[in-house]
């Protein structure tokens, strides 16, 4: 084979292994895991169900594979933050990436928090949990470095970053069911600014002031004026 024929044959076999992993996150997230199998995912790719074995060794496969890629997504948008200039600013980028993963990414996001059982598996793979573990010690990290800052009052770091995420998955969830804003759910700037606003709320409480002109400020003011 010649070098040009092997590197296109690795691209196309990439890129249907990523349709693969697209319409299995949509399978598994819609009908649950008595409605995932092999063969309807076939269909739905448009190819027998052994050739799906050519990309992923069985089922349980899969769905790792499935659940690893949501992490890797999640990560990409998490890590950005590192691009922010002081504590509070990566705690905010923080925040806002993964909003942002779980409004561009739904059916991953969900993927995500489902439990082993639901998913047809007795336990997640070392690998896919050290992923797990690894974003809420980023997410932990965030936190503790404002507390070191002295932004964030002195705690737990674990259990403030499990307020904050319980928070944030809250409204995520609200918005997905069209529960958060009548008639403008699918509107995701009017969201941002809804979860902007409550969450200054929530890190008021946890120890920042919200001064005069701040940001914070504007977001409580601008929230104020949406249809909730």
């Amino acid at each position: 084979m010649s070098p040009t024929r092997a590197l296109f044959t690795v691209f196309t076999m990439s890129e249907q292994r990523e349709n693969i992993l697209v319409h299995a996150s949509d399978l598994f997230v819609k009908d649950g895991v008595e409605g995932f199998s092999m063969r309807k995912l076939a269909r739905r790719v448009g190819v027998t169900a052994p050739a799906l074995y050519r990309h992923f060794d069985s089922r349980e496969a899969l769905v790792f594979a499935v659940l690893g890629e949501a992490y890797r997504r999640m990560s990409r948008h998490l890590y950005a933050a590192l691009e922010g200039e002081s504590p509070r600013e990566r705690l905010r980028l923080a925040g806002e990436g993964y909003v942002t993963f779980a409004l561009e990414h739904p059916r991953l996001y969900d993927a995500l928090f489902a439990s082993p059982e639901l998913v047809g598996i007795a336990e997640l793979p070392p690998e896919v949990e050290a992923q797990g573990c690894a974003v809420g010690r980023f997410w932990n990290d965030r936190i503790r470095e404002c507390m070191d800052a002295g932004i964030l009052r002195r705690a737990d770091p674990e259990a403030v970053g499990l307020t904050l995420w319980a928070h944030a998955h809250g409204l995520i969830s609200l918005h997905a069911r069209g529960l958060l804003m009548p008639g403008e759910n699918g509107d995701t700037a009017a969201f941002m600014i809804i979860y902007r606003a409550s969450i200054a709320r929530l890190i008021q409480g946890l120890g920042v002031d919200v001064d005069e002109g701040d940001e914070q400020r504007d977001t409580l003011e601008a929230a104020a004026a949406l249809p909730v």
